[in-house]
C-alpha cells in the first residue's frame, strides 16, 4: 500500500550552497537523507515532495551549515500481510522465485508458486514447471502474489531492508497468464448434458 505522510523536521542547508534557492537545497538535501531508504514506522520512502522551509536558519557551534524548520510530504511503500499485489519476477533459484514488488523484493518459494503437488525446477532453463499442467514460470513473468510475511532486517551499513514472503498457492494468484486463463474457463457456458 502507498501512503503519503506528512512529516516536520529540520534541515541542515551546507555552506557551500548559501546562495542558491533554499526551497530547492532543502528538497535535494532532504531526498539524500530519506528517499531509498526504509524506516519501520513509515516503510520505504519512495519520494520527498511539497517542501516548505522557515527562511530563519539556526546555527549549531562548530557546524557552519544552518538549520532550517521544514513541513514536506513522504510517499512511502508500506506492504501489508494479507495484501495482493503484483510484480515481475526478478530471478529464479531452485528455492525459489523473486518477485519485484514495486521497490521491494519478495520471495515465492517453490511450493507456493503453484497450486500443484509437484514443481520442477529446470536449472538450464531457469524456470519452474509444474508437473501435472505443465504451465512455466521463469524471470521477466508478471505474477500476482498474496503478501504472507514482512520482515525488517538492519543491513551492515546501519539501514534497513523489508523483505517479504509471497504465496501464489491461491484462486486468482499466479502468472497473470494462468489468472486470465482461468477467468475466461469461468465466462464459458458449461457443456449441456445429454438426455
Amino acid at each position: 500500500m502507498f501512503k503519503v505522510f506528512e512529516v516536520e523536521g529540520y534541515v541542515r542547508i551546507p555552506p557551500e550552497r548559501f546562495g542558491e534557492q533554499l526551497d530547492l537545497v532543502a528538497l535535494e538535501e532532504l531526498r539524500k537523507r530519506f528517499e531509498d531508504r526504509v524506516v519501520r514506522e513509515l516503510g520505504y520512502i519512495i519520494a520527498v515532495f511539497d517542501v516548505k522551509v522557515d527562511r530563519r536558519g539556526n546555527l549549531i557551534f562548530g557546524d557552519s551549515g544552518t538549520y532550517h524548520r521544514a513541513f514536506f510530504k513522504l510517499l512511502t511503500f508500506v506492504p501489508l500481510e494479507g495484501e495482493v499485489v503484483e510484480g515481475d519476477v526478478a530471478s529464479v533459484r531452485d528455492i525459489g522465485i523473486t518477485v519485484r514488488v514495486g521497490p521491494i523484493n519478495g520471495l515465492v518459494h517453490r511450493v507456493h508458486i503453484m497450486d500443484e503437488p509437484n514443481v520442477l525446477f529446470d536449472r538450464q532453463a531457469s524456470m519452474f514447471i509444474g508437473e501435472r499442467t505443465k504451465r512455466k514460470i521463469g524471470k521477466g513473468d508478471v505474477v500476482r502474489a498474496r503478501i504472507t510475511g514482512i520482515s525488517y532486517v538492519s543491513t551492515r551499513e546501519g539501514g534497513s531492508l523489508i523483505r517479504l514472503t509471497l504465496t501464489m498457492r491461491q484462486p486468482g494468484l499466479g502468472k497473470l497468464e494462468w489468472v486470465r486463463e482461468a477467468l475466461q474457463a469461468k465466462k464459458r457456458p458449461a457443456p449441456k448434458a445429454k438426455k
